[in-house]
C-alpha cells in the first residue's frame, strides 16, 4: 500500500475514533485490512504531525497538529503564552513546565521549527527537556522563551 493512502487512512482513523496509542491504531489499520509496522506507524505520526491532546472528556487521544493560518513562530509564542507554568536552565538544557496534557503539543512545534538553539526535545505530560548545543545558546532561548510567557507566571 502507498504512504499516501496509509496517511490518509490514519487521518480519517483518528478524526473517527479516540486512539490514543500507537497500539490502537495498529488495531484499527487492521480492521481495515491495512497491515503496518510499529516503526512504519511511528514514522507516520511524525511526518503527519500527531501529537496527543486531551479531548473534551479529559482522555488522551491522537490529533494532527495544524497551525492553521497562524504562521508556527506565532503559533510557537501563542503556545508559550497560553501553557507555560514555568521555565528552568540547567547548563544547556530547559526544563518547561506545562499545563497538563500540553508537554507534547509544544514539544512538536519546538520540532516543527527546526530553530538552530534546539538540538533535541523530550516531552512528557508536563514537562519538557529541550536541549541546546551550547549553554549559551540555552541562555539566549531561555530569553526567548520567558519573553513569551505570560507575565502573570512566576518563573
Amino acid at each position: 500500500m502507498k504512504k499516501s493512502m496509509r496517511q490518509s487512512r490514519i487521518e480519517q482513523l483518528i478524526n473517527q475514533y479516540p486512539i490514543g496509542t500507537q497500539e490502537e491504531l495498529m488495531e484499527h489499520l487492521e480492521e481495515v485490512g491495512i497491515q503496518a509496522t510499529q516503526a512504519t506507524i511511528s514514522r507516520d505520526i511524525r511526518e503527519m504531525q500527531i501529537v496527543k491532546a486531551q479531548d473534551g472528556h479529559g482522555h488522551l487521544r491522537y490529533t494532527i497538529f495544524k497551525a492553521g493560518n497562524r504562521s508556527e513562530e506565532e503559533r510557537l509564542r501563542e503556545t508559550i503564552n497560553e501553557v507555560v507554568t514555568g521555565l528552568t536552565r540547567v547548563e544547556f538544557v530547559n526544563i518547561l513546565k506545562t499545563l497538563p496534557s500540553n508537554g507534547n503539543l509544544l514539544a512538536a512545534i519546538f520540532d516543527d521549527l527546526n530553530l538552530p538553539e534546539v538540538a533535541g526535545t523530550l516531552a512528557g505530560h508536563d514537562t519538557i527537556f529541550i536541549i541546546s548545543p551550547s549553554a549559551e545558546v540555552a541562555v539566549k532561548l531561555h530569553d526567548m522563551i520567558a519573553d513569551e510567557m505570560n507575565p502573570d507566571i512566576v518563573h
